[in-house]
């Protein structure tokens, strides 16, 4: 399972406007909603935020990952959003963020679920690729900028 082959265009919004993590958070929810592998996007919502309130997935190095193991999935499912301003995710470096990725995978992908929050965090954690992100102008480059970069990762 590569980022590449989880995220779909309609699943990347490129210089969102908002202001607040939770908005944000709501934002790549909305996102997700309708896609194939979303049972309850209620539950979801739920296990998101619940995940949240225990500890910030603002990761560091202008990136956040808010995710969850869910029963509100019968997939994993995944939306990356870039910001048009940096926002304040109470992130482990206190910096503020520009760029989210949320991930929800089944309760029982577990070994799955740690592994893409460990390939996401390698790739992303990269100076050139989150420069790249930022400065992708559709969703068809971000996609593409995945493919590029994964190409020698192993298959999960």
């Amino acid at each position: 399972m590569k980022i590449e082959g989880l995220l779909s265009e309609n699943c990347i919004v490129l210089n969102l406007d908002l202001a607040l993590k939770s908005e944000v958070i709501e934002k790549m929810l909305s996102i997700v909603a309708n896609q194939p592998g979303v049972i309850d996007i209620g539950r979801l919502r739920e296990d998101v935020f619940r995940r949240e309130q225990e500890m910030s997935t603002g990761i560091g190095k202008s990136l956040a990952l808010p995710h969850a193991k869910s029963g509100g999935v019968s997939l994993p499912v995944m939306a990356l959003a870039t910001l048009r301003n940096a926002i304040n995710f109470d992130s482990i470096d206190e910096e503020p963020v520009r760029i989210v990725f949320l991930l929800a995978t089944p309760e029982e992908m577990l070994s799955e679920h740690l592994k893409l929050l460990g390939r996401i965090t390698r790739l992303a954690g990269r100076d050139d690729v989150r420069q790249r992100l930022l400065l992708a102008s559709s969703a068809a480059e971000v996609i593409e900028l995945f493919r590029e970069e994964e190409m020698d990762f192993p298959q999960i």
